[in-house]
């Protein structure tokens, strides 16, 4: 019930004219709104250079912001949910549910520097995909405006409509904060795929550069998504994505090579019974220009033939490494020898691979269509995802990422195609990786095929997708994949397993005082509070453990001695004595295993007499 904006409508014609002056901000209520970058515009109507403070440097409204949130601490776990794993006690793998931003965070000691490969196909900011609504300075009530659908937690999603001000600012912002964290998770010699179209490539580019460093980015590598044109389009049709290649530190990672295929192999073959094998004729002339007197010669060939050289050409050898190379029977004549002299390259000699290209054939790595059959053979009732990725495209990704025995990352999971692709791929080279997923538990809009079918959330599909690949993957070779790796742990994040203490003196009352006895939340079992230790100092979640009874006690011993955890009521000094007997790296009780204060000083002389190197931990 407002009159025309006359502001916003000139800022659209200057944009117009001049779309680099259009920049993003905020009006005094703190709304987001286009403006214009007045500097820049002058500059634009100018013919001399106008004075003023110019630097090199990609910013945006919230980047500040996207860094603080990205250091932020948080009052989090992840909670182990055995019933929805699969071989629980035996895989390595692991899948998390909750907003990456939180999990990333969470993962910061447990698995710093030790993620060699990490794949992200985040949203693309189409205008319809949820972005996670992070705190990049925006007021309740804005945030309140823009929210358009909340996963299962209660955390808020909106779609980034591209009539949001922030359209581009809220997408730099969200990735940012999470890439910053997925660095530090890297080996030194790990390396990032990311994919991504056109819509945001430029600016993925950018901020990639501000946090790996220009010095790091490998490629942008052409996936050739769609095998035909699609003619209802009002410009061109898109038939590509990219994908963007980072080091963390390009000087230590090196690509594998990729294998030779059946085509290149056949160029090879042996007209002449070699025993060195197969092999196929090269020229054996070059420039002459670029060759020496010793190049220039008459050839004579075993059977007394003589070879002249070209007009501008001279041989590959000279004269005496020629005899040498003839002698050898490494150059080829012809099944007459009468033929121009030709050099026998042997297959055995060539590398034992090929280097990896910067485009990407569907033929090679799979389209959008095969992603999409794949999720059918898996699930014949209903394809419970629009847009998966074929596992093929994964593939060449960790194919090319180092040797096949490494962690893979991928916090933007969807569908899972990593967790498919990594076993599909440790079945056919015999190969150890590990995968991590990470997907927000986002609910199935009631209308897709995927809630008719059942599915609630997108983690969902995801797990069930890895339950049936590894089954099918199985079944198609029993013989060789009997020790395949097909779960994964399922944790989920929460909060705290402590209770909230933060009360001021007049906040408290006999009834809080009793309720706190425990500072421990009533619903938290001895497994959520294994694995808090776990993510609190910094151990990997996904090593063996076993459970055991001592004296009436459930005692914990988590990787053969890293942690001896005891979570029971009055602990009694026999069962310290045996948990320190054992001498592990760390042992943890909760507070109310112990009476009073001075029976928890008596544990740590305990330890100080048979574990002196074990560190104690009373939570």
């Amino acid at each position: 019930m407002e009159s025309l904006d006359i502001t916003a409508q000139n800022v659209e014609r200057i944009g117009a004219l001049f779309p680099n002056c259009v920049t993003e901000t905020v009006d005094e209520n703190g709304k987001p709104k286009k403006a214009i970058n007045f500097e820049l515009l002058k500059q634009m109507l100018s013919p001399d250079v106008v004075e003023g403070d110019e630097r090199y440097e990609f910013t945006w409204v919230g980047k500040k912001a996207a860094i603080v949130e990205a250091n932020k601490s948080i009052r989090k776990t992840l909670r182990p949910c055995v019933e929805e794993s699969k071989n629980w006690d035996t895989t390595e793998n692991l899948y998390i549910e909750g907003d990456n931003l939180d999990v990333l965070k969470l993962l910061q000691e447990s698995y710093l520097g030790k993620v060699k490969m990490i794949y992200i196909d985040p949203p693309y900011n189409t205008g319809n995909d949820f972005i996670y609504a992070d705190d990049f300075m925006r007021s309740q009530k804005e945030e309140n405006q823009q929210m358009g659908m909340y996963d299962e937690d209660g955390d808020r999603l909106f779609k980034n409509t591209d009539t949001n001000g922030r359209f581009h600012s809220d997408w730099c912002s969200m990735i940012y904060s999470r890439l910053m964290l997925a660095r530090n998770l890297l080996t030194d010699d790990g390396v990032i795929f990311i994919s991504i179209d056109d819509v945001e490539q430029g600016n993925l580019k950018k901020i990639c550069d501000d946090i790996f460093g220009t010095c790091n980015f490998i490629n942008t590598v052409i996936w050739e998504k769609r095998y035909s044109p699609q003619n209802a389009v009002q410009w061109f049709s898109e038939n590509h994505d990219f994908v963007l290649v980072y080091a963390k530190n390009k000087m230590l990672w090196h690509p594998q090579l990729l294998e030779r295929t059946d085509e290149m192999n056949a160029r090879y073959t042996n007209r002449d019974n070699d025993p060195r094998g197969p092999w196929k004729a090269e020229n054996s002339t070059a420039q002459g220009g670029h060759g020496t007197k010793s190049q220039f010669y008459v050839l004579k060939a075993p059977n007394g033939k003589e070879h002249h050289l070209p007009s501008g050409r001279c041989w590959l050898y000279t004269e005496k490494v020629m005899a040498e190379m003839i002698a050898d029977n490494r150059i080829w004549f012809g099944e007459d020898g009468n033929n121009v002299p030709a050099i026998k390259r042997f297959l055995t000699e060539v590398k034992q691979g090929v280097a990896c290209q910067t485009i990407w054939n569907y033929e090679d790595v799979g389209h959008s269509q095969d992603g999409k059959k794949e999720l059918k053979a898996l699930f014949p009732e209903a394809v419970p995802f629009d847009t998966p990725k074929p596992t093929r495209l994964v593939e060449r990704m960790l194919k090319i990422a180092s040797e096949p025995d490494f962690i893979v990352l991928d916090f933007f999971s969807g569908s899972a195609t990593t967790a498919h692709a990594v076993m599909q791929l440790n079945a056919e080279d015999g190969g150890h990786r590990k995968f991590i997923m990470v997907q927000l538990p986002e609910k199935c809009d009631e209308k897709s095929e995927a809630y008719k079918a059942g599915y609630k959330n997108i983690c969902e599909i995801g797990k069930e997708r890895i339950r049936r690949a590894g089954e099918k993957i199985k079944s198609e070779s029993p013989m060789t994949t009997q020790e395949l790796d097909v779960g994964f742990r399922v944790l989920k994040l929460d909060d705290t397993n402590m209770k909230d203490v933060y009360y001021a003196p007049d906040d408290y009352s006999q009834g809080l005082l009793a309720g706190l006895e425990s500072n421990i939340k009533e619903d938290r079992t001895d497994l959520d509070l294994l694995f808090g230790c776990l993510i609190d100092w910094g151990l990997p979640l996904s090593l063996p453990y076993f459970s055991e009874q001592i004296n009436g006690c459930i005692v914990h011993t988590y990787n053969d001695g890293d942690l001896i955890a005891c979570f029971n009521e009055n602990v009694p000094d026999s069962v310290v004595k045996e948990i320190a007997k054992r001498q592990p790296l760390r042992a943890v009780f909760r507070d109310s295993s112990f009476a009073n204060s001075p029976a928890k000083i008596n544990i740590t002389e305990i330890f100080k007499l048979l574990a002196p190197d074990t560190r104690v931990k009373v939570i």
